[in-house]
């Protein structure tokens, strides 16, 4: 444990994160279970030692004059541990706050369940979670701060449970308190695994931020994941519904290779607004794959784009990255989101680990997710699509195309070798194989065409604003399909793929 971080007190970090005079407290005086004497004395303690009545505060309040149900840990209670008292207030709490339709704000700090109400301490936990699954079913949103220390069943419950997870500083966190593990093991754990720095690294957070930060890190999610309160026509984007005059496939094909052409994240800092995530939550993070919580105009979404390596040493999209993808199609389901997936990638990555790691299966899941999602989706071809990493996320209600981009089995090149057992041949192959822009307009795949004037990386801002304009636009008019045909008219489409003309 670092004793260097510094443990802020309930109040303090709802005086911090909340509007001055904002804070309505919910709760009653706690109905604790029968104590025995030294129980009693402890409970005596620790509400003279932390001025509160349990180990958590709840009610509600405003950020920037948004309203937002917590949750806080008080740690010098008992260290934060959670007793049945303490399970009725936190259930209640949630209960409430999804009947009131709130997003909820959790800020655990806590040891975890409390030794001295044994077993039936310990089941609170299910129950919370019960609760929190219920919030998240109506599509609210649950948002999770962990604090120095979180472990033990709170940890494995409310603590890991958010849309949106991130941690202070240096805090301790993970289900094994070191304490514990040195008293059974007689060694000692090592160090900097349980850092939150460390979690945010291997994709269980989604950032490490400074409790003065979190404020406005609450806010950009709320922004994004609640809707506007007026909505507002949107312009008609600069594009085209029609292939119209397109570039020989070749040429396409050169030009999407350029380094100096948009990407993912530049699109991303172009949207209106766009919240970086991080990770699978499940110890995975591929840098083949970004995960953003984004808006386009009014239009909410999830992004899932593929991210072109920097450097040639860096790998393809691994396993990592679909099971990454996954996270983000569940987060928009759940929050009733649509999402938009933005391929660009010269293919999965080819390696021993990838094969172990179950990529051909991670490649079927992520088509069988977006095929059968339940939230708008629209997909974005913004440069190259090569192999079944494009295709992993190309499902979806409504498809965009950059005038450059294309979709293809192999590489062109890779084609040319197994046919003409030499590279020499790829212009020709990316013509017969019909990849191009053109040829994906006419087979029904794609519905909107972005213009890049002479090309897109010689005017890259200009196409990220267009291109935005062009999600937000199709994510209108997929939002609009009604919710009990949208399944069966996503498989259709595809279904009849090459039977609109050649």
């Amino acid at each position: 444990m670092n004793t260097k971080t510094a443990r802020l007190g309930a109040a303090e970090l709802l005086g911090i994160v909340l509007d001055e005079g904002s804070f309505e407290s919910w709760d009653s005086t706690p109905r604790q279970p029968e104590l025995s004497e030294s129980y009693a004395a402890d409970l005596d303690a620790a509400r003279r030692k932390s001025g509160a009545d349990e180990s958590v505060l709840t009610g509600k309040g405003m950020i920037q004059g948004r309203p937002v149900a917590v949750i806080v840990s008080e740690f010098k209670f008992l260290a934060g541990s959670i007793g049945q008292a303490a399970v009725k207030r936190i259930v209640a709490a949630i209960t409430r706050a999804t009947s009131e339709g709130l997003p909820l704000l959790a800020g655990p700090a806590s040891g975890g369940t409390r030794m001295q109400e044994g077993t039936l301490a310990f089941l609170g936990m299910v129950a919370i979670t019960a609760a929190v699954r219920r919030h998240k079913e109506a599509g609210l949103a649950y948002l999770v701060y962990l604090r120095h220390p979180t472990t033990g069943g709170v940890m494995a419950s409310w603590g890991s449970l958010g849309h949106i997870t991130v941690a202070e500083p240096e805090a301790l966190l993970g289900f094994l308190g070191p304490r514990v593990y040195e008293s059974l093991s007689g060694e000692k754990f090592p160090e900097g695994v349980q850092v939150s720095e460390n979690l945010f690294r291997k994709g269980l957070i989604d950032a490490v931020v400074d409790p003065q930060e979190l404020p406005e890190l609450v806010l950009r999610a709320l922004r994004i994941l609640q809707p506007a309160e007026v909505g507002s026509s949107l312009p008609a984007p600069l594009g085209r519904t029609a292939p119209g005059s397109t570039p020989d496939v070749w040429e396409s094909v050169q030009i999407s290779r350029n380094p100096r052409r948009p990407d993912t994240r530049m699109v991303l800092a172009s949207a209106d607004d766009a919240l970086p995530l991080n990770g699978t939550g499940q110890g995975e993070k591929d840098p083949g794959l970004i995960l953003a919580l984004a808006r386009f105009g009014d239009q909410r979404c999830v992004v899932l784009g593929q991210q072109r390596p920097r450097h040639l040493s860096t790998s393809s999209m691994g396993p990592a990255s679909l099971r990454e993808a996954r996270r983000g199609m569940q987060l928009a389901q759940e929050l009733g989101l649509a999402l938009v997936t933005i391929i660009d990638t010269t293919g999965a990555e080819l390696s021993a680990e990838a094969e172990e790691g179950g990529l051909a299966g991670e490649i079927a899941r992520s088509l069988s997710e977006l095929i059968g999602l339940r939230s708008p989706s629209v997909s974005v071809l913004l440069g190259q699509g090569t192999g079944g990493a494009a295709l992993a996320l190309l499902p979806a209600d409504r498809t965009i195309a950059a005038q450059n981009s294309w979709l293809s089995p192999l590489p062109p090149e890779g084609a040319s070798a197994i046919i003409h057992r030499s590279i020499e041949q790829a212009p020709q192959m990316a013509r017969a194989q019909r990849i191009g822009v053109g040829s994906l307009c006419a087979f029904g795949l794609v519905d909107h065409v972005v213009d890049e004037l002479d090309e897109a990386a010689g005017h890259p801002r200009e196409f990220a604003q267009k291109l935005c304009a062009a999600i937000a636009a199709e994510v209108s008019l997929a939002r609009v399909i009604p919710d009990e045909y949208r399944l069966e008219r996503r498989q259709q489409k595809f279904q009849n793929l090459g039977t609109l003309g050649t």
